[in-house]
């Protein structure tokens, strides 16, 4: 018998002003029930605070072999990654994440994003104490919708005085996710003014990773947008769609970024965007 108790929850909640130009949304989900236990994580362009409503470490998982190499516990960054990453499939699981809008992660983080790379971080190490102080009030308030006015309401009152954006940051990448298959990095430092040195390096400190290395991962993430939508097999078209200048350079970024061969990719992809089941 199903009850309330046991019942999957997965909601999200759009944030209001001031929030809504940082942070996309909050995700919350419990007793989730997939039917594998590892999944492969895309690349996505995303920074993101996770934190976890339970006492049970999390475990970031080899990518070859599959045996755990980095335990996560109550509260962590994820920062935005080149290469895939392997990591529990959420069975189990109670979490609240903060996602937030691309290059728009510094005035709640404090410092150049490019120092967590490729890295799951402790927050406890690296984040303003409020966030373990936030973990706490969620862990004690019933409802979810509860607990989202709980988060908006603390980041807003906390970080409200620092949120301000670089308008060269927020150019950049809206020219980029607008029209990735479009975009030239050259054209968006002309516009801007700035080097392309100068610009490489704001985006290092606001983003994460160079405009080019940016540009990249948007473009593989509109290829698997559009082949969840269109079911593309014809990958010479799907390449030329996305910005590729031939069909041999989108599979190399594809093999990078997934592992897998688009061929691949279709046959294991589980109808979840950016998550592909491995084990």
């Amino acid at each position: 018998m199903t009850t309330e108790h046991n019942l999957a929850i997965y909601k999200m909640h759009r944030t209001g002003l001031p929030l809504h130009d940082f942070i996309s949304h909050f995700t919350y989900y419990k007793n989730h029930t997939p039917h594998h236990s590892i999944d492969r994580f895309l690349p996505n362009g995303n920074i993101e605070i996770v934190i976890d409503l339970t006492q049970t470490p999390k475990f970031i998982y080899d990518n070859t072999t599959l045996t755990e190499i980095q335990a996560c516990k109550e509260l962590w960054v994820s920062g935005i990654r080149n290469n895939y990453i392997t990591i529990p499939s959420g069975l189990n699981s109670e979490m609240f994440i903060i996602n937030f809008n691309k290059g728009k992660s510094c005035p709640f983080l404090g410092f150049p994003l490019h120092e967590i790379t490729d890295k799951v971080i402790d927050g406890g190490l690296v984040l303003n104490k409020i966030f373990l102080r936030l973990r706490d009030r969620l862990l004690t308030c019933n409802g979810i919708e509860k607990k989202f006015a709980i988060a908006e309401e603390v980041l807003t009152r906390h970080f409200r005085s620092a949120l301000v954006t670089n308008p060269v940051i927020e150019y950049a990448v809206n020219r980029v996710l607008a029209a990735p298959e479009m975009t030239a990095i050259r054209n968006i430092a002309a516009r801007t003014g700035y080097s392309s040195k100068h610009l490489i390096h704001l985006f290092e400190h606001h983003v994460g990773v160079s405009p080019k290395s940016f540009l990249r991962i948007i473009r593989f993430q509109k290829s698997i947008l559009e082949i969840e939508r269109n079911g593309y097999t014809n990958f010479t078209s799907l390449a030329l769609d996305c910005g590729y200048y031939d069909q041999s350079h989108f599979i190399a970024d594809f093999k990078n970024f997934s592992g897998f061969t688009p061929v691949e990719y279709l046959k294991r992809k589980n109808n979840q965007l950016n998550y592909v089941p491995v084990r």
